[in-house]
Formats: structure tokens, sequence, C-alpha cells
């Protein structure tokens, strides 16, 4: 006879679990044990909600579901942020928690809370194992739930005394199985194709879904076909190389942008994986004038900005082929000078000797630094806005930024998570000093695991972006400063290296020794966010090119 907790680690060996991102509690006692004898690897961290940052980014990158573990109570109160973040940002991930006995669960007790209420609002699935035998439709549940487009959050409440329980051998994990991506009607493909056929200037609007179905080839073909330019969501970073001709970079600033003006002349947008929840339609269709075809996995969310001239559902690489094939007019792009501005404002910053150092001239020498496969990830604060906009990405899932739920603290673990599943790749994170200092405990996390990731700090002992938007509204910023610790002492505590730049010319030499200490590297960096506001106002008076 085994125990449910058993049966229940089985059963995540089953759906080919790796790792867990957790803390031990007295809860999860029994589940603990069972680990003891699993192939599956229990990443001990310092806090829950950098267990579920951990998780997110794993699923984020692997596309299966990162798994993370607290014990009741706080634990999973703490865990609540990390997960909502990944059912926001589409990432999968199942999050179990510890709970009570069932005899104590009707009345107040010490540190029970209704746990499935709590998460429900934020999960696409939520419930508790009041039972041994419903173990393995239970589990089989949550990551296909998980899985399955959109993907996001599944949580599983796990009372003790049901994981101590006895349950017969003959009770065994149910087979793994997901539907094929159905393709789309014939005649929504018909109906794509006449639309793009008869638009003057069509725009292709890529969203985090083409990244998710792994539809980038698919894109870049698409678009080469028919000669339509392509602009990229912050979480879409990579699906079209920067480097490509047809590449406009990132949209989503709520400021008019180069790439807006893309949006400006276009009479098609043509949305191919577009996440509503990271750039809203009224930002971009203001006017609602413009048609709109929907290409996705998913259907369309409802909203009056994004009414459909022609919806196709089905699998995204297919339907891209199908339509370029039904298509038969080759555009005439229309942006070759509006990249060209694009580039030129990268380019502008390669030499700049300021210091403390800007956004863009730190941006331009971490291009440098990193090959096309490395991986950035990018905490929450006004070094994201720079990322998104001039970071040059060329592959998909190598620049990965929160921008639905867009949490600060994501940084750190989500790069010892990058870190563990891709261990052959340079990881990077970029972070605030605001955000750095919400899981900086982790760094003994990723020392103990051996994960070698190098942290930059952009340091300017402010909360910049909440400063900016204060400017930008009221004229002038307030309640936004505090004060740092030592940011290479502080490394040097914990053990790993730590770097502060000097000036502006040891930046790169820097980046590019930290990679060679292949440890846990702090890179403290002090920015100049006065180029915060010069963008606001040179966005302002931005006159679209012709």
């Amino acid at each position: 006879m085994a125990t449910a907790a058993e049966l229940f680690v089985r059963c995540l060996e089953n759906e080919g679990v790796e790792k867990i991102f957790g803390i031990p509690g007295e809860e999860n006692l029994d589940i603990m044990e069972a680990l003891r004898d699993s192939c599956i690897e229990f990443i001990t961290v310092r806090h829950e909600q950098a267990a579920a940052f951990m998780a997110d980014v794993h699923g984020r990158l692997t596309g299966k579901a990162g798994v993370c573990l607290s014990t009741l109570g706080p634990g999973a109160t703490n865990l609540i942020t990390g997960f909502t973040d990944a059912t926001m940002d589409r990432s999968p991930v199942v999050a179990i928690a510890g709970q009570g006995a069932t005899t104590r669960m009707h009345k107040e007790s010490h540190q029970i809370l209704d746990l499935i209420n709590l998460f429900e609002p934020v999960s696409k699935y939520s419930a508790e194992i009041l039972e041994p035998e419903i173990i393995p439709e239970l589990v089989r549940k949550a990551f296909k739930d998980a899985q399955a487009e959109k993907p996001g959050g599944a949580f599983i409440s796990f009372p003790e005394n049901v994981a101590a329980e006895a349950i017969a051998d003959t009770v065994l994990p149910l087979k793994v199985q997901g539907p094929l991506m159905p393709d789309a009607p014939e005649k929504k493909i018909t109906q794509a194709a006449r639309v793009i056929d008869a638009a003057e200037f069509p725009l292709i609007m890529a969203g985090n879904g083409v990244l998710r179905n792994h539809a980038s080839d698919a894109l870049v073909a698409f678009a080469e076909k028919l000669n339509i330019p392509v602009t990229q969501t912050f979480m879409a970073k990579g699906a079209m190389p920067f480097s490509h001709p047809l590449s406009l970079g990132s949209v989503g600033l709520q400021a008019h942008d180069y790439v807006a003006c893309g949006f400006d002349r276009a009479d098609v947008v043509i949305c191919i994986g577009y996440d509503m929840v990271e750039y809203h339609p009224h930002l971009w269709h203001p006017n609602k004038e413009k048609k709109i075809i929907h290409i996705d996995a998913s259907y369309a969310e409802v909203d009056a900005h994004y009414i459909l001239e022609a919806g196709v559902l089905g699998d995204i690489s297919t339907s891209l082929h199908r339509i370029a094939v039904q298509a038969s007019k080759v555009h005439a792009g229309k942006t070759k000078n509006l990249k060209g501005i694009i580039m030129q404002e990268l380019d502008d910053f390669a030499d700049d000797d300021g210091y403390p150092l800007k956004p863009q001239k730190i941006l331009f020498d971490t291009r440098q630094a990193m090959a096309d496969e490395d991986i950035l990830i990018s905490d929450v604060g006004a070094h994201k806005m720079w990322i998104a906009r001039l970071y040059r990405a060329e592959r998909p899932n190598t620049c990965i930024i929160s921008n639905g739920f867009a949490s600060m603290g994501i940084g750190v673990p989500g790069a010892i998570a990058a870190k563990m599943a891709f261990p052959h790749k340079n990881v990077l994170t970029i972070t605030g000093d605001a955000g750095f200092m919400m899981n900086s405990q982790e760094i003994e996390t990723a020392l103990r695991y051996r994960a070698a990731i190098v942290i930059m700090i952009w340091n300017d002992s402010e909360y910049g972006l909440i400063k900016w938007h204060q400017e930008r509204r009221f004229g002038h910023s307030n309640h936004i400063s505090f004060n740092n610790p030592d940011f290479v002492k502080y490394a040097e505590s914990f053990g790993a290296k730590g770097y502060r730049v000097e000036k502006a010319a040891d930046l790169l030499p820097t980046l590019k020794q930290a990679f060679a200490d292949n440890t846990v590297v702090i890179v403290d960096v002090p920015v100049d966010y006065s180029e915060n506001m010069k963008l606001t106002e040179k966005l302002g008076r931005l006159v679209c090119p012709v």
C-alpha cells in the first residue's frame, strides 16, 4: 500500500515534471517524504513568491507547466503574486499547497484559509484533494488545463490527513493526452486572404501566442511572401528577428512611439497570437476605423476597439501558410524610412560616455555582450520600457518581459529558472534597485544550485517608473526615494561576485567578465533616468515620417 502523497508524486512524474520550486512546511511533510525517492528535483527557495516566479518563467520558456509548492496559510498566500503573473502572462504553472486536516477545515483554526476560493479568481483551475482516489484525475486535469491554450495557473490544495492516507497500488496515474490543434475552416482562410489582398497598407502585430505556438518561422515566411511589416508586443520580442528588414520592433508604450506611426498608416491590422492583456486595442485603434484580422489558436476577446473583419482560429503556423498561399498581392511595405529612423535611434548612443549611464547606452552594450540565443529576463520598472523599445531580440524567448500582470520582483528568480532550464546559455536579468531588493534573497538559492546568472542593477535609488509617471502628469515627483546597500558588498556577503561600473567605457568589458566568471554576479550600473522625460518630450513632438 502506498500513501496518497506517494501516488500524487507518481502522478507528477507521469506529467514529466522534473523540478518543483518551493519550501517545505508542516502540512506538506508527506509530499516532501514521497519526493525523497522521486526523480523530481526539489529546488528549495527562500520565499514562496520566488518559487512561483521560477515556475512561471520555467513554464513560459519550456511550454511545460512549472510546478511550485508551499505549505498552507502564509505559504500559500505568498505564492499568489507569481501565480497570478503566470495566469496573466499565459504561462503554464501548477501550484500545490499543503492544507490543514479536513477535520478542522469547517471551523476557525490555526492558519486555515479557504485556499480554493482564494486562488479561483486568478487560476484556470482550482481544486482540493478530498479523497485519495481522485488524485490521478485531479492532477491530470490540473496539468491539462494549465497547459491548454491560453495557458495559465492551476492550483491544488492537499490536506495533510488526506496526504497521509493509504491508497491501493492499483490506483495509477492517468495517460497523458492532449488534443491536436485543429485547422481553421477553409472559408475563414479565404476571407482573411481577400481582406489582405484588398489592403493598401497592412501591418502585422505578433503577440505572445506566436511564441507559445512555435510559429515564429511561419510568421517570418508569411511576412516575407506578402511583404508586410511586423510589429511585436513586449511579450513577443524575438518572434521576428529585429534585424529582419520587415521588423519594426516592439509596440506597447502608451506614448506615441515610432512604431505607432505604422499603426496610424495601416488600414488592415493582422493580429497573430495577440494577447489583449498586454497592449489594449484602444491604444492602437482609438478611432475603430481599421479592419482587423485575428489569427490565433483562441477566439478573440470582446472589445469595442477589436471588432473583427475576419477571425481565423486554429494552428497558427498552418493558418499563416494557407492564407499566404491564397493571398496574391505582394504589398509595397512602405516602412523603409520608419525602419531607418528606429535603427538610427538605437545606434545614436553606442559611443555615449555620459555618467551615470544612459539607458540607451546600457542596452547597446548589453546586446554586444550577449549571443542571439542568450536569455535576458527583465524585471518590472522604468528599465522594462527601455528594454521593450531598444533591446534587439533575434530569437524567440530570448527576452522575457512580464507585461500581463507586470509584477516587480520577477527578475532574479526568473533568471534562476531560465538558467536551470537552459544551463548552456548565458542568462542575464536587468532589474531596478527596487525590484532587485524584493527577491534578492534568492541569490543564495542561485549559488546553492550553481545557477550562474548575471544580475544587472540599474541603480537610481528611486522608484524610477513612478517618478516618470508623476512628472509626466503633475510636473513633479514625491515619495519615490530610498537608500540602497552597497550592492558589491551585498553580493560578496552571499559569496557571489560584485562589480560597480565607474564609467561608461567599463560596462561592456565588465559584462563580458561577469559571464566569464561562471558564478552569480551582480553588476551595479548607475543609470541616468533623466532620459525618461527626454523620451516623453521627444515622443510628444514626434511627427510620423512619410
